[in-house]
């Protein structure tokens, strides 16, 4: 028998947990959380986390999954979520996978390679490095070194920026090519659809969703994060949205700028996003605006497991 599995995937702002919730309640089933902040407690307006009333119409996976300072992998996220999807199918029901983090949704439809060993003296002089000359100087290095891998990174993955240069040392190849070559196996069907909005007009809605979470209390959000003795330096905080409030509320920017950067940032990330998902030819695109009506979407999507 078929396992199917449905990915809901696209930008940031494009309406991905709306539609994954209509399809999972017209299914009778359960969604899975493929964001790679949505994982952490307390971090809720910064991103976009579905609110009480939508996590109570359907179950989620993977939400409030973490605390703050808790470690956690790409890796570790697959073979979480594939045991989530197995419990599922067993059920008779077809998960859904909802998310925007590319690297999470491969996990779940490729999977991540292992097979690279790590080098404790190399990593140990990367970590030093980073502590002297902090995240741009391995970056540059990064670019240097592999400019294909930087440039699906940014500054601040820091620990994905210092795994990208072991393996290069290591193998001398790319990280992007043990990902493109690795592929596992398994009798999944996944069904992929991709949220394809014009450009401007994602833009508009990031820009409106910034002011929104403003409004909501991303700043007291932040603020209590602090309180509780989280710093900037987590990786979970190392996230567009509250690191740039981070830098208002130590004085070096105003809150008008804090919140220019967000969008900027954001649609910057939402254009990265794309880029990773475009190369995927077995995403199939539905093209969306503001008078898409989700039920009648969510219908077309369940009928397209069919044919």
């Amino acid at each position: 028998m078929e396992r199917r599995v449905i990915v809901i995937l696209g930008p940031t702002a494009s309406g991905k947990t709306s539609l994954g919730i209509e399809i999972a309640e017209r299914l009778q089933t359960e969604i899975i959380s493929a964001d790679s902040r949505q994982l952490y407690r307390k971090l809720n307006i910064g991103t976009a986390k579905p609110t009480q009333e939508e996590l109570s119409r359907v179950k989620h996976h993977f939400i409030d999954y973490l605390d703050i300072n808790e470690e956690y992998n790409v890796s570790r996220f697959e073979t979480e979520a594939l045991t989530v999807i197995e419990s599922l199918h067993a059920l008779g029901k077809i998960p859904v996978v909802v998310g925007g983090s590319g690297l999470y949704i491969k996990a779940i439809v490729d999977g991540i390679f292992n097979e690279v060993e790590t080098e404790p003296e190399f990593r140990a002089e990367l970590i030093n490095l980073r502590e002297k000359k902090g995240n741009e100087y391995l970056y540059e290095m990064l670019r240097f070194k592999d400019p294909v891998a930087a440039a699906e990174l940014l500054p601040q993955n820091w620990k994905r920026v210092i795994r990208a240069l072991e393996v290069n040392k290591l193998t001398g190849k790319s990280i992007k090519d043990f990902h493109l070559d690795y592929k596992r196996e398994d009798d999944l069907s996944f069904f992929q659809f991709g949220l394809n909005w014009e450009r401007e007009k994602l833009y508009s809605r990031i820009e409106k969703r910034v002011e929104q979470m403003i409004e909501s209390g991303l700043v007291e959000e932040v603020k209590s994060v602090l309180n509780e003795g989280f710093t900037k330096d987590m990786n979970a905080l190392n996230t567009v949205g509250y690191k740039e409030i981070f830098d208002f509320l130590n004085g070096k920017i105003s809150l008008d700028r804090a919140i220019e950067l967000i969008k900027r940032n954001t649609r910057r990330y939402a254009k990265r996003q794309l880029t990773w998902f475009r190369r995927d030819e077995r995403i199939n695109w539905i093209n969306v605006d503001e008078s898409t009506e989700l039920p009648v979407l969510a219908e077309s999507v369940i009928n397209l497991l069919d044919t």
